[in-house]
């Protein structure tokens, strides 16, 4: 039996894709259960479309896909990140899904798996987080049933890549991250300080390139992917499930600001003191990745795919 049973909440954009992968070649480790989507970094329609691309291209269509929220809790409407190309997969070359679309909304899809498997379930949000959220409101007694959430998102103590202070997935929707890290439930958090360390680089590009189809495929998008920005944020989440030693961090009590103004999505982060009377940490902040070692069990799985 794999080592996590994951729900990989997501909107697909590029590194939410190599996250899919990552995590569809790791069998021993990982067992993703399902694939819920929200918008993000492209509208609902196509981060649904593009989970199911990337589905079929791993050849995984056991894998469920359901679509999620379609807009922030608060706001009428998101904004989506260009820097993923027009279809949020830098315009590669992908097939058209074979894997279809499940009729249950992905929020209830949430609810009913950890509902029925109490304490086994991790959820790995790598968008913004309105699908977890809405969950936890919907139906708050599956809160103590989660057993951990691992997500991207925020800038705990480096700036923003939004704003000066926000990362785009807590920007998007900072109400449902609040309610989520506020839930109770023990998270790892994998922000800005240490994803923007997770670096492609040509050596390992070039790697994939000449290691099969799918692996020059994935080289192919992410050679495609923003202008300044390759780094792989969203698959850390994946690569910590695997194998934790690959990151080092801090334990800290984490807020996120949901003033619609120039702090918009901020990360608060206090440290733990070890104070009496100090509010216990919620959230291990991850802040230090070996790179080398990163992009090595990237390459070695998405080989096997």
């Amino acid at each position: 039996m794999a080592t996590h049973k994951i729900i990989l909440d997501c909107d697909p954009g590029v590194d939410d894709a190599v996250a899919i992968l990552l995590a569809l070649a790791s069998p021993a480790e990982i067992e993703v259960v399902g694939i819920t989507t929200v918008a993000g970094n492209r509208p609902l329609e196509q981060t649904q479309y593009n989970a199911r691309r990337i589905c079929t291209l791993a050849g995984r269509g056991d894998i469920p896909v359901y679509a999620g929220c379609g807009r922030p809790m608060i706001e009428a409407q998101g904004r989506s990140a260009p820097i993923h190309g027009s279809d949020g997969l830098g315009d590669a070359p992908f097939p058209e899904p074979t894997v279809p679309l499940q009729d249950l909304h992905g929020v209830d899809f949430i609810i009913r798996t950890v509902s029925e498997a109490p304490g086994e379930i991790t959820l790995c949000p790598i968008g913004p987080m309105t699908n977890i959220a809405l969950a936890i409101v919907k139906q708050p007694d599956i809160a103590p049933k989660i057993k951990q959430i691992v997500f991207m998102g925020g800038a705990a103590f480096c700036p923003g890549n939004v704003s000066p202070v926000a990362e785009f997935n807590l920007f998007f929707d900072p109400w449902a991250a609040r309610i989520v890290l506020d839930a109770g439930i023990p998270q790892v958090m994998f922000g800005l300080d240490v994803t923007h360390q997770a670096k492609t680089s040509g050596p390992f590009l070039d790697g994939l390139r000449q290691s099969g189809p799918l692996p020059s495929s994935v080289s192919a998008m992410i050679q495609r992917y923003g202008t300044g920005d390759r780094c792989l944020h969203d698959p850390c989440v994946i690569a910590w499930l695997i194998d934790p030693s690959l990151f080092d961090g801090v334990s800290g009590r984490v807020r996120v600001n949901c003033q619609d103004d120039d702090l918009r999505g901020q990360t608060l982060v206090t440290l733990a003191s070890g104070h009496p009377g100090d509010a216990s940490p919620n959230i291990q902040v991850m802040t230090q990745v070996d790179n080398p070692r990163f992009l090595a069990l990237l390459a070695e799985r998405l080989k096997r795919l």
